[in-house]
């Protein structure tokens, strides 16, 4: 009998589609912001060059942390899940920076940074090393569920109260959510919490709708209230979503053509950010858009094959928190710029904008990597 030989993995069908997504991204970055960009800095590739140096940054750290045994990050969890929480507040204090009135980056070494990011891989971190210390038995129990489920209540707060930013608190629960599920697959519990959620954002709409003609509704009120009708509120806060839903509309099958698009000349406010899959629809039509899903899916799909050839609980649980980041935060983008739920500022994964974003979902993608050069496989 010949004998069977174990072998390393690399994964690189999960490697193609992180890079020809990163790549679009880029081309897409600089289609819709050279406009904006040689308007209010005379240089055409600004964004382009910014988020340039932020991949080829997070894609060095990717290869530096693919290359790193995934359990060498157990014993730092706890510091980083400490080092989120300080850094959220460090906002507050003189290194923090504002933009478009809102206060959610911190100044670091003359570059700004997003503690919202470093909570993600922090939580992720934390999350797994915590319930591979306290094992699935106990996670079980009606205690031990609930003690998970309450790690990332504290930090979710923080992002929302002071950083203004509920989408992060909101994709920082859902990953600690779908991370517990996969430690304790109890569907009763599970369906139990998807009821009250959907109640509770029931009560709220329902009570939104009531106070509609209040003069003490917040923004996210309003947000709530333009998402029902946005041609209502089309010169304030629906006229984000109105756009977005014009160049989705504009592109057809087919789209008007890359770098064709209109809305992108000064209509749609933060077009390269939150909204640059409405200019991918309008430039690349609905045979662009659905490719793009597809890449996405197919990413999901080779995160589930590495999760479940894990040589370990611990490499499982990073690769499904890694996987719930990018699953939760593709479907809210897509959701909010079609206006199937308020506009709540979200990018899009590897594509939209944001350095900060890029360079800890490269960091995200080393994990990965390295848990399926963990895991093996035999030939004959």
């Amino acid at each position: 009998m010949a004998k069977r030989k174990e072998e390393k993995l690399f994964d690189y069908s999960l490697m193609f589609i992180v890079l020809f997504l990163i790549s679009f991204g880029l081309v897409m970055i600089y289609s819709v912001s050279s406009y904006e960009a040689s308007f209010k800095y005379g240089d055409a590739t600004y964004f382009l060059r910014s988020q340039l140096f932020a991949t080829i940054l997070g894609l060095a750290l990717m290869i530096a942390v693919a290359n790193i045994p995934y359990h060498f990050w157990h014993r730092f969890a706890t510091a980083a899940f400490i080092i989120s929480h300080i850094m959220i507040l460090l906002v507050l204090s003189p290194l923090g920076i504002e933009r478009n009135n809102a206060r959610r980056w911190i100044n670091v070494f003359g570059t700004s940074l997003q503690p919202a990011e470093v909570a993600k891989l922090g939580m992720i971190l934390f999350l797994a090393s915590f319930i591979c210390h306290i094992g699935t038995g106990k996670i079980r129990t009606g205690k031990g569920f609930l003690t998970v489920l309450a790690v990332p209540i504290p930090i979710c707060l923080m992002i929302w109260q002071i950083t203004t930013n509920l989408s992060s608190a909101i994709i920082i629960f859902g990953i600690a959510l779908l991370m517990l599920f996969v430690a304790s697959p109890e569907y009763k519990r599970f369906i139990i919490l998807g009821a009250i959620g959907v109640a509770l954002v029931a009560i709220i709409v329902f009570t939104i709708i009531s106070l509609s003609h209040s003069d003490s509704l917040g923004f996210r009120s309003e947000r709530v209230l333009a998402w029902l009708d946005p041609e209502a509120y089309a010169s304030d806060k629906g006229f984000q979503t109105l756009q977005a839903l014009y160049a989705i509309g504009s592109g057809g099958i087919l789209g008007k053509g890359l770098g064709q698009s209109m809305q992108k000349l000064g209509f749609l406010p933060e077009a390269q950010n939150d909204m640059i899959f409405s200019i991918i629809c309008e430039e690349l039509g609905l045979f662009g858009a659905i490719a793009i899903i597809l890449m996405f899916l197919l990413l999901i799909w080779r995160f589930m094959y590495v999760a479940s050839n894990a040589k370990d609980l611990f490499g499982a649980l990073l690769v499904v928190g890694v996987m719930g980041h990018i699953a939760i935060q593709v479907i809210l983008n897509i959701a909010v710029v079609t206006n199937t739920i308020p506009n709540t500022g979200i990018s899009l994964p590897f594509i939209s904008y944001g350095g900060s974003s890029a360079m800890f979902l490269l960091i995200e993608i080393g994990l990965v990597l390295n848990v399926a050069k963990g895991s093996n496989t035999y030939r004959e």
